[in-house]
């Protein structure tokens, strides 16, 4: 697969080190504004460095990668599609719910697959959680906790990162979109949203530092959900599932696994810590960099297989990357109304 990056910044980077370390790929060209991170990203690849993304759209590709910041995904993701292009495309899709269903239909229209960058999935502290469910490991599941922070405006680089309207909003935009996906991961879909929003922290206009909300499936299970900018600490964030037989969380960073187990919850229970001293030594060494990186040479893996019409792959498709659009866009209605809001079922998108 022929593959061009949009975007090289610091995730643009690593993306185009999994495509050049992936045997089934091939890096065939970059574009960023930068044209020295733009050569950064295609360091002995042989990939063409180009100083537009019409350039880019000229070379002969299969799929590109959108990693430029949020605001100018829907550019290239429509002209992506409209040159019958695959595409993966780094969370959030757009920073709007309008937007974000622009680049699904052009998905839909063109035929060709789209994906979301959310790479989380693939780490293993939520591998685990997926796994212990599917074993029955916990017996039947009754609810979720989430919960994704960090401290604040400190934590980025650039303004653009923080600032509404060219992020879409604030801290469920940001780490919060993830803590949504793997929500609706776990869940299966989200047809309920409540929740309340504030920003009295930070004070950005439009971009929340703080959304505390409850999501139903439409089994009725539910999800607690917390994103934050308010998260002294620093960064982290956690899953948690609990089942008539126990519980099962899975948090980072560090990386680290708890499962408890018990025959029934009148009797003894059992604990398992798994701490993962192998990634902890590797970041020290190299960063989380280091982490995100295998993320995303899986999420590729997944990614080439979902462009073959493969079903069976954990890489977020279009719905997913809209539905964790529309209930960041649900809270912040439901904040305004004190109103639960309902949305419709949207199950997997197929090309």
């Amino acid at each position: 697969m022929r593959i061009g990056l949009v975007g090289a910044g610091k995730i643009g980077q690593l993306r185009a080190r999994s495509v050049i370390e992936d045997p089934s790929t091939t890096l065939a060209a970059v574009f960023d504004l930068s044209a020295d991170l733009a050569r950064q990203a295609a360091a002995r690849s042989g990939a063409k460095v180009c100083s537009s993304l019409e350039e880019l759209l000229g070379v002969p590709l299969d799929a590109v990668i959108v990693s430029t910041p949020v605001h100018v995904h829907l550019d290239a993701c429509l002209q992506a599609f409209g040159r019958g292009l695959h595409v993966l495309c780094e969370k959030p899709v757009a920073n709007s719910v309008a937007d974000t269903q622009r680049i699904v239909d052009a998905a839909r229209t063109a035929k060709k697959a789209l994906a979301v960058g959310f790479n989380l999935r693939y780490y293993p502290a939520i591998r685990y959680i997926r796994e212990t469910i599917a074993a029955g490991s916990i017996g039947t599941v009754d609810h979720f906790r989430i919960f994704g922070g960090h401290d604040g405006l400190g934590s980025f680089t650039h303004d653009w990162e923080y600032k509404t309207p060219l992020t879409g909003g604030g801290a469920m935009w940001d780490i919060g979109i993830h803590m949504t996906d793997l929500a609706r991961h776990f869940l299966g879909e989200i047809t309920e949203v409540y929740g309340v929003m504030s920003g009295n922290v930070w004070r950005v206009p439009g971009s929340e530092d703080n959304a505390i909300a409850v999501f139903r499936n439409p089994q009725g299970i539910a999800a607690s959900y917390q994103a934050t900018w308010d998260e002294w600490k620093g960064y982290g964030f956690s899953i948690e599932a609990y089942g008539d037989k126990g519980m099962v969380r899975g948090a980072y960073a560090p990386m680290q696994n708890l499962l408890i187990t018990h025959q029934n919850p009148r009797g003894p229970r059992t604990r398992k810590l798994l701490r993962y001293p192998e990634i902890a030594v590797r970041e020290k060494i190299f960063s989380w960099k280091s982490t995100a990186l295998l993320s995303f040479k899986d999420e590729l893996r997944d990614f080439v297989g979902l462009t073959e019409g493969k079903r069976d792959v954990v890489i977020a498709d279009g719905y997913a990357g809209l539905r964790a659009v529309e209930v960041a866009a649900a809270v912040k209605s439901s904040t305004e109304t004190g109103l639960a809001v309902r949305l419709e079922n949207l199950g997997r998108m197929t090309p």
